[in-house]
């Protein structure tokens, strides 16, 4: 005996692609939120940085590390918040 077929009605259909319409929705807000944030992370530190090149080179500066600071070097510092905005930056085209 043949089984007997089944037929997705179109309100099936409808509410399926209703589903993955708000899913998808869901998903653009979030990725929308994380460019949002990844875009304050590299503008905090292009700011950071551009005051700290104003600094003359012989100014201690400390980063934090944990519950520490580490004594490094204007230029450490400098290509450690450089680094963070090339990051943040491949990050944001990932998600666009």
């Amino acid at each position: 005996r043949a089984a007997p077929h089944r037929r997705c009605s179109s309100s099936q259909a409808f509410t399926e692609l209703q589903a993955k319409v708000i899913d998808t929705q869901q998903k653009v807000k979030l990725a929308d939120i994380q460019i949002e944030q990844l875009s304050k992370t590299k503008k905090h530190a292009h700011l950071t940085d551009t005051e700290v090149m104003m600094l003359v080179d012989e100014t201690r500066m400390y980063e934090g590390v944990g519950r520490m600071f580490i004594l490094q070097s204007k230029g450490v510092i400098h290509n450690q918040l450089l680094e963070k905005q090339r990051i943040a930056e491949e990050k944001i085209k990932e998600l666009e």
